[in-house]
């Protein structure tokens, strides 16, 4: 799974009160009345049971009017997440409230405290754009499956109801781990100097750590600042990498890890005029897998494996992939 970048914003005490006092506002469960968090923890239940019982018709029934016109996403969900699911009880995390008045153009809710040097053990900031006008509920449930999730409501207040208004499922393990393995690998790989392998596994635990993309906490920024201690400057972030292979050279634009069945393999993609020659494609792609342990020998150290793909212009990519004691 590719790790995903995010903002991060230290904001000083003063500054988040006056920010409350504006349209926008976020509570913490422990700001909320005792009404209204037990609402909350009662309609994220109720809706996961129907995720876990496969029950799209009875979710959708229970979803706003916006999200129930267009409802072919969630259904995809509840069928691909069924099985995991079935028979599973979910432990909820204390839930958000989020108020705006008006349509939030930045859609920025700073929820809780937070201090001179940012979040705070229970605050957490989320950035939803154009979010309409509304009192929504946000609520984690962690499911102990046998590929253990964590289940995202959004809760959308209409009356007395909280109606379903968006779902999203996330591993919390890759390839067997969660994001505290994680993070200690990657410190294990920074006091071997290992950097570039640390700079991956970091985003790898972050990524875990954050139950969905467009929220923030503070083991989330922690880890984002280790990140960035130890960010290499040759892999492709910001740009393309050049990676030579004798007179050839590769122009690099992406590499992150990502789980294929219980080994962390390691992606790579780079520009290719045109991949419709697949066997073509397939010995450069072969060409670029043995230039990247060349100049990255510490990638055999955490990956399993690679895989590389050739993406044309048009986006249309060809990927080939070999476990890494197959790469001579």
């Amino acid at each position: 799974m590719q790790s995903c970048k995010f903002a991060v914003r230290f904001l000083p005490l003063l500054l988040f009160a006056a920010f409350t006092s504006q349209a926008q506002t976020c509570l913490t469960s422990g700001d909320m009345d005792e009404a209204t968090r037990s609402a909350l923890v009662s309609a994220a239940q109720h809706d996961f049971d129907l995720l876990a019982h496969g029950d799209s018709a009875s979710l959708k029934q229970a979803s706003s009017a916006s999200l129930a016109s267009d409802f072919s996403g969630i259904e995809s969900v509840v069928q691909e997440n069924h099985a995991n699911l079935s028979q599973i009880q979910a432990s909820p995390r204390p839930p958000f409230l989020l108020k705006t008045d008006t349509t939030s153009a930045n859609g920025e809710f700073l929820c809780g405290v937070f201090g001179a040097r940012g979040q705070t053990a229970d605050s957490a900031e989320f950035v939803i754009p154009n979010l309409p006008a509304g009192s929504y509920g946000i609520i984690m449930l962690d499911a102990a499956a046998k590929t253990p999730v964590v289940v995202t409501l959004i809760l959308l207040q209409q009356n007395s109801a909280w109606k379903l208004a968006g779902l999203y499922v996330k591993n919390t393990q890759v390839a067997g781990h969660d994001a505290k393995w994680f993070a200690d690998k990657a410190r294990e790989f920074v006091s071997k100097g290992e950097r570039r392998d640390a700079w991956l596994y970091f985003l790898e635990a972050r990524d875990l750590a954050l139950p969905v993309q467009f929220m923030t906490t503070q083991i989330g920024d922690k880890l984002y600042d280790e990140s960035q201690a130890n960010k290499p400057t040759d892999l492709p972030d910001a740009g393309p990498v050049e990676l030579a292979s004798g007179a050839n050279k590769y122009q690099l634009t992406a590499i992150f890890p990502t789980a294929v069945g219980d080994d962390l393999d390691l992606v790579a993609k780079y520009q290719s005029p045109d991949v419709s020659n697949t066997a073509k494609t397939f010995q450069e792609n072969e060409i670029v897998m043995k230039a990247l342990l060349a100049k990255y020998p510490e990638f055999r150290d955490a990956f399993a494996g690679i895989v590389v793909r050739a993406v044309e212009p048009s986006g249309k990519d060809y990927g080939s992939m070999m476990s890494m004691k197959d790469i001579k």
